[in-house]
């Protein structure tokens, strides 16, 4: 386990620790929700959740597709994920505020997407947080850096589909900590197990266990009856498959993913994501065994299992065609 560089670590959550909340009106800078978020608790545990649209972001869900959540102890609050605009993350950081008078002493990350980081914004200038995440997080900086999904390019598209909540103002705050592939941070007698999962969906995937609560905070790599989306560069689903048996052998009571359906049935929510995976590489490596072109394959593959699933029109024919590739290119490496 890394988690670097520990000085810094140590200074920052003396800081969280010792800083009073900030007032929570919502600053001018960010444009009014319209839809409040929807907020759970997991049964009997001092673990909350916010629950995003299945679909794409877009003006009529104001950017809310992602799940985020927090836990909070008697020495301060543990954040993950942060939603996708600053507004939304305004609003989870309310919430906080409405169930703990504690600071916010952690915001982890699961991965460096938009639809979960634009909203870290907001803890960075209302709160005294300490933002992790993992390593590869730090490519996530100009247009040029990262190949799943490029900030500079990713930020103009939301300021035209996502404004007012996306705006001139909205800038990618970047983590203040980073860790290589295991990390442990300890607040109020809970321990949070941040574990590496990639690349898988993205290059930078963690996902957090709460002990002794049993709560998974899963990220993307757990998309509860939701097609995730699976076609950018850094995908890799054969490593994907392996971060979810990771995900089982941790045998969690509970599993919020990052997208779609939290559940006190862990192993069935993570077996959606795992079968919908094995169910197109099998589909796409037969076409590439028998020399299909990709048209053809995906055409002639029974999709009718996925179809009414939410972002199936989004998500799922990129997929296809990004699994075709990468298993082309892995029978060339024979």
């Amino acid at each position: 386990m890394k988690l670097r560089p520990a000085p810094l670590l140590a200074a920052l959550a003396a800081i969280a620790l010792t800083q009073a909340p900030t007032r929570a009106e919502t600053p001018a800078a960010y444009a009014p929700l319209t839809r409040p978020l929807d907020i759970q608790q997991v049964p009997g545990k001092p673990v909350y959740y916010s629950i995003g649209n299945p679909g794409v972001p877009g003006s009529a869900n104001e950017g809310n597709t992602s799940n985020a959540g927090y836990v909070v102890t008697d020495d301060g609050v543990v954040v993950f994920d942060a939603l996708g605009t600053p507004s939304l993350g305004f609003a989870l950081l309310t919430d906080i505020r409405a169930h703990s008078d504690k600071p916010v002493r952690f915001v982890v990350a699961s991965h460096y997407h938009a639809d979960h980081i634009y909203g870290l914004q907001a803890f960075k200038d209302h709160s005294p947080a300490v933002i992790v995440a993992q390593d590869r997080a730090t490519e996530y900086r100009d247009n040029d850096e990262t190949q799943d999904e490029r900030a500079a390019q990713r930020l103009d598209q939301r300021r035209g589909a996502l404004y007012p909540w996306v705006n001139k103002d909205t800038r990618v705050v970047p983590p203040d900590i980073t860790f290589d592939d295991r990390a442990t941070l300890m607040v109020g007698g809970k321990r949070f197990s941040l574990i590496y999962a990639g690349p898988a969906h993205s290059g930078s995937d963690i996902m957090m266990m709460v002990e002794p609560d049993g709560v998974l905070f899963a990220g993307d790599i757990v998309q509860n009856s939701r097609i995730p989306f699976m076609n950018g560069d850094d995908v890799d689903t054969a490593q994907w498959l392996r971060a979810l048996d990771t995900v089982l052998k941790l045998e969690p009571s509970y599993v919020i993913p990052g997208h779609g359906k939290p559940s006190a049935a862990a192993k069935e929510a993570i077996t959606f994501t795992r079968d919908y995976i094995t169910y197109v590489r099998a589909a796409m490596g037969k076409a590439v065994e028998n020399w299909t072109d990709f048209d053809t394959a995906y055409r002639d593959t029974d999709w009718s299992k996925y179809k009414e699933f939410p972002a199936f029109d989004a998500n799922n024919r990129g997929n296809a065609y990004r699994i075709y590739i990468e298993l082309e290119g892995a029978q060339f490496k024979k």
